[in-house]
């Protein structure tokens, strides 16, 4: 099934990001990528999580990709944002995991650590795994809780 993926990228990521972007695009997804236009032009990852972020958080876009130098600093902001669950995944058993036990709509990938051919695995399993609910969907409920400012259980 065809997915609406936002990318964004910063220095770091961005060749990555638009060789995943065309990978995507390869099988079918609309695909947008926000970043720099070669990783020669820095740009602050916030940015790039604001991006990808707020069109996921609004429901505009399926999933969003976030990749940097680590992954960190991309999770970090991407989730101060409203609707966002973005995880940072290393291999396709957390691409996974991250999907079906927490419902992550954002992934957080490291453009410095993990090659083309993982990073591509790592989407397809990310893409076609879906949310398990169950327990899981209580804690999920509890991380909505938490974003609104409230206590996660009564």
């Amino acid at each position: 099934m065809s997915k609406h993926v936002v990318i964004g990228a910063d220095h770091r990521g961005i060749d990555a990001a638009n060789t995943l972007a065309g990978a995507l695009r390869d099988k079918g997804h609309t695909v947008d990528v926000f970043g720099p236009a070669s990783a020669g032009e820095s740009v602050d990852y916030p940015s790039q999580a604001w991006a990808v972020g707020t069109r996921v958080g609004k429901g505009e876009a399926d999933f969003g990709v976030l990749v940097c130098g680590t992954a960190i600093g991309m999770s970090i902001a991407a989730n101060k944002l409203p609707g966002v669950r973005a995880a940072i995944v290393h291999d396709e058993l957390t691409a996974g995991l991250s999907r079906s036990h927490n419902d992550a709509n954002v992934i957080c990938l490291s453009g410095d650590l993990l090659g083309m051919r993982l990073i591509e695995k790592i989407m397809d399993v990310f893409l076609t795994t879906g949310f398990e609910g169950g327990r899981h969907a209580r804690r999920v409920e509890q991380i909505e809780r938490i974003e609104r400012g409230q206590a996660p259980t009564d």
